[in-house]
């Protein structure tokens, strides 16, 4: 055999054997140690990946139409979804301008996290891995590590609307419970009796981050059953109570007209895509699990349809609240509050029970499992699913401190709203690269492996990188007034930034597929799609010896 010159290291993973040729003559110092970097990284992490990491199995893949479209009813039917119309009848729209701005934007959403979530049923993988394949290995951390923050601050706001559910509960059970003293100093932000209501939902809360995702859909059944039950009580009991026909807020008009009019109902659009963007981004989290890909597609009826519905039901309880209280009470939770008498009181346990299980099988759905599959992807060797998630409900409920968060800072909430700017491009940088730049072939075995053909020159797609900056940077003048009230910015930059969701995914995907066509990462494509299923066994998925470096090994 012909001796070349280079210099061959071969190491020992587990019990899988990889041999990696480093092509550095043995003189050049940096070529060696940066050789041996990559070689440690390699070796250290495997395939970077771990079982909750890997694609699902067959048997694994067991969720139906039914499941799905329980799993995203249960994320509208909840406190925060009756409380949706309030913030768009005070900017000036009437209950039916509401109502229409809350179906299309719920109707675009359900259509997004549909063609989004398709990769997860085609290849059964996490939207960790999915965004390897258009960002490169090392970019799609920077993605990962966007979206996982943005879980885990969401995680700790849904704690806090988890806590007054449970400050309700025992105000039914405890009525002495609403004199119980404050023993902590106002610079808290926080008073005992509510610290007492948090602490207990956050501790009965945590049981459920250890249950596995295939557990948890039972628990979206009966979230979805139950507060649909008190959804319609609550609506029924008002209209029976009051009559809310004609009141004022249902007779209540558009104050605003003209174009004053048109901005301000496409920035209500805006905001109500805004909160959807999280889950757009990671729908390949659940949809991995779909046991046939057409499973998905009830997710295009079930979000417009129940956020309408409830959004509806909100309506009515607030316009016979201002009839029954002399108050207009959009939170629910306010008006089962009101209930002093022993059979009310009972009524308002149950209610406030049934929006606990709400907002629970909500802070699972949308930010902690999503955080864990986030932090399982940038550590797999140490964080799974459910590691990650107990890492996210204790930074986000304690270390984030969202009592302060929602009494003193307005404009992190502002922020919150509006970073859908970085999130929606995110998206649809996802969404083009699979339909059109890659035609839906991938191949799953490359996606797990280091330095494959995704891994693009160092780490990162820098047509992703800039199709990304393209479509978030032009509303960055436009987003900077809402979070800091001494800047301001001209008329045309604010209308952009009204328009942010459609300009920031609609230039994303224009100019991701412009760049690809021009300049196409060509060794990206593959003529025939590898899915999980033609791979023998998750073992062999991204191993090193994919490339035949065993092989080759055994010739010389």
């Amino acid at each position: 055999m012909e001796k070349k010159n280079e210099e061959q290291i071969y190491v020992q993973d587990g019990d899988r054997e990889a041999g990696v040729v480093l092509d550095v003559p043995p003189a050049s110092f940096w070529g060696r140690l940066l050789q041996k970097i990559e070689l440690k990284s390699n070796v250290e992490n495997g395939r970077r990946s771990n079982p909750d990491l890997d694609p699902v199995p067959p048997e694994g893949r067991h969720w139906t139409a039914r499941h799905y479209a329980l799993f995203w009813i249960s994320d509208n039917v909840s406190v925060s979804g009756f409380r949706t119309a309030s913030s768009i009848m005070d900017v000036g729209l009437s209950w039916r301008m509401a109502l229409l701005c809350v179906a299309l934007a719920n109707l675009l959403a359900g259509m997004i996290v549909t063609l989004n979530g398709l990769v997860g049923a085609d290849y059964h993988i996490p939207f960790s891995i999915q965004a390897r394949a258009s960002y490169g290995y090392y970019l799609s951390y920077l993605m990962i590590l966007m979206r996982c923050i943005v879980g885990i601050f969401w995680y700790g706001i849904q704690t806090y609307t988890g806590a007054e559910c449970v400050q309700s509960m025992l105000y039914a059970l405890w009525p002495s419970f609403r004199n119980v003293p404050n023993t902590l100093p106002k610079s808290a932000n926080i008073t005992t009796q509510f610290m007492t209501a948090y602490v207990i939902y956050f501790v009965t809360m945590l049981p459920f981050h250890y249950v596995g995702i295939h557990k948890v859909k039972w628990l979206f059944l009966l979230k979805t059953v139950a507060t649909f039950i008190v959804g319609f009580g609550l609506m029924g009991w008002m209209i029976s109570s009051v009559g809310v026909s004609n009141t004022a807020l249902f007779s209540q008009g558009n104050t605003v007209h003209g174009s004053a009019f048109r901005w301000v109902f496409l920035n209500s659009f805006y905001s109500n895509l805004g909160g959807f963007t999280t889950l757009m981004v990671n729908a390949p989290d659940y949809s991995r699990y779909a046991a046939r890909r057409r499973s998905t597609y009830t997710t295009l009826f079930a979000v417009p349809f129940t956020a309408t519905l409830v959004t509806f039901m909100g309506v009515v309880v607030a316009a016979g609240s201002k009839v029954k209280y002399g108050q207009i009470l959009w939170d629910p939770l306010q008006v089962v509050d009101q209930w002093t008498s022993p059979g009310g009181r009972a009524a308002a346990f149950f209610c406030a029970l049934s929006f606990y299980f709400s907002q629970l099988g909500l802070n699972i759905a949308a930010n902690s499992l999503a955080s864990a599959n986030d932090m399982n992807a940038i550590w797999p060797k140490y964080i799974n699913l459910r590691r990650g998630q107990f890492i996210a409900a204790f930074i986000g409920a304690w270390v984030l401190t969202p009592w302060n968060i929602l009494t003193s800072a307005p404009a992190f909430l502002n922020f919150m709203s509006g970073y859908s700017i970085w999130l929606s491009p995110l998206c649809g940088i996802l969404v083009c690269d699979y339909f059109i730049v890659h035609r839906q072939k991938y191949d799953v075995n490359e996606l797990y492996r280091f330095g494959g053909i995704y891994n693009y020159k160092w780490g990162c797609n820098w047509r992703a990188f800039l199709a990304f900056t393209i479509a978030w940077v032009p509303l960055l003048p436009g987003f900077i007034p809402t979070v800091s009230s001494g800047i301001t910015a001209s008329s045309g930059l604010t209308h952009l930034y009204d328009l942010g969701f459609f300009y920031a995914f609609g230039t994303s995907i224009l100019s991701y597929a412009v760049i690809c066509y021009f300049f196409p990462a060509k060794e990206t494509y593959v003529e025939t799609a590898v899915y999980p299923d033609d791979v023998k066994s998750s073992d062999d998925i991204g191993d090193i010896s994919s490339e035949g470096y065993a092989d080759k090994r055994s010739s010389e």
